[in-house]
C-alpha cells in the first residue's frame, strides 16, 4: 500500500484559507463609508477608511459616499402670489450622514435624488406661492432659497441625508409667456427710441435755429462794418479827389471830357463833325469852357 501524499490536501487547505481570508477582509476607501449586515440585520457602521474584517459568506458590506454630492433637479413650472408663471430649475448639495437609515429608506443614490427632487419641488412651490413675481426674481430670492434649504434639510433627515444648500440654477418664463413679454419689451424699447429721436430732433432744431440766428447777427455786424469801412473809404477817396481836382480844375474838366468821349465813341469809329461841334471846341480851346 502506497503512502498518501499530504501536499494536495495542504494545498487545498491553503486555497480554502486564502479564499476565507479574502472574503473576510474588505477595504473602505477615502471618501467612502459602509455598513455591515448579517442576514439583513445591521452589525456595524464604518465611517473611517482602512482595512476591516467581516464574517465570510454571512455578512455583507454596502458602500456609500461620504463626500458632498450634487442633486440637479428637473425644471418645473411654478405659480407666484400674483399669478405669474415661472419655470425654475434648482440644484442642491447634500451628503449621507446616516448610512443605515439611508439604506433602509432610499437604498441608492438614485432613490435619494428622486426623494430630494420631490421634497425640494414641493418646498419651492409653497415658497414661491407666498411671494410675488418681482420678489422671487430679485428682491427676496435669497430669503426664499434659505427657507427652502432649511425646510428640505429637516425633511431629508428621515432618509439619513444632510442637505447643505439649495439654489436656483435657472429661472425663466414659460415659452408662450416669453413671446408676449419680449413683444412688450420690444414695444417699450421702440417707444423709448421714438422719444429719444423726437428729443434729438427738437434739440437739433434748437441748435440750428441758434446757429442761424448767430450767423445772421455775425453777417449783419460784418455788413455794418463793411459798409462803414466802405463809406470811410469813399469819403477819403472823395476828399483825395477833391484835393487833387482843386489844384487844377481846368485839367480835371478836360480829363473828364476825354473820358466821356472815350466812353461815347466806340473804337475804330469815324465821325464827321462840324467845326462848331461841342465835342471839338475843347480841342480848339482846351483850356477854355
Amino acid at each position: 500500500m502506497k503512502p498518501v501524499s499530504v501536499w494536495p490536501i495542504a494545498a487545498l487547505i491553503v486555497v480554502i484559507a486564502a479564499a476565507l481570508l479574502l472574503q473576510s477582509v474588505f477595504v473602505v476607501q477615502e471618501g467612502q463609508q459602509a455598513i455591515v449586515l448579517q442576514f439583513g440585520e445591521h452589525i456595524r457602521t464604518i465611517k473611517e477608511p482602512g482595512l476591516h474584517f467581516r464574517l465570510p459568506f454571512l455578512q455583507t458590506v454596502h458602500y456609500f459616499e461620504s463626500r458632498v454630492l450634487m442633486a440637479d433637479g428637473r425644471a418645473d413650472e411654478y405659480l407666484t402670489l400674483d399669478k405669474k408663471r415661472l419655470v425654475v430649475d434648482h440644484i442642491a448639495r447634500w451628503r449621507i450622514v446616516d448610512p443605515l437609515t439611508f439604506y433602509q429608506t432610499v437604498r441608492t443614490e438614485a432613490g435619494a435624488l428622486a426623494r430630494l427632487d420631490q421634497i425640494i419641488g414641493s418646498r419651492l412651490r409653497e415658497e414661491i406661492a407666498r411671494h410675488e413675481f418681482i420678489q422671487v426674481i430679485r428682491e427676496q430670492r435669497e430669503q426664499i432659497m434659505r427657507a427652502v434649504t432649511d425646510e428640505t434639510e429637516v425633511l431629508a433627515r428621515q432618509f439619513g441625508i444632510e442637505v447643505l444648500d439649495v439654489r436656483i440654477k435657472r429661472l425663466d418664463l414659460p415659452a408662450e409667456v416669453q413671446e408676449s413679454v419680449f413683444a412688450r419689451m420690444e414695444a417699450e424699447r421702440h417707444r423709448i427710441a421714438l422719444r429719444y429721436r423726437a428729443e434729438g430732433e427738437e434739440a437739433a432744431r434748437e441748435i440750428r435755429a441758434s446757429a442761424d440766428k448767430e450767423r445772421e447777427i455775425i453777417l449783419a455786424a460784418a455788413y455794418e462794418q463793411a459798409e462803414r469801412i466802405r463809406g470811410e473809404g469813399d469819403a477819403r477817396a472823395t476828399r483825395i479827389y477833391a484835393e487833387a481836382y482843386s489844384r487844377d480844375p481846368d485839367f480835371y474838366a478836360f480829363l473828364r471830357r476825354m473820358e466821356a468821349y472815350q466812353d461815347i465813341i466806340p473804337s475804330k469809329t469815324t465821325l464827321v463833325l462840324g467845326s462848331d461841334s461841342a465835342l471839338l471846341r475843347h480841342l480848339e480851346h482846351p483850356a477854355g469852357p
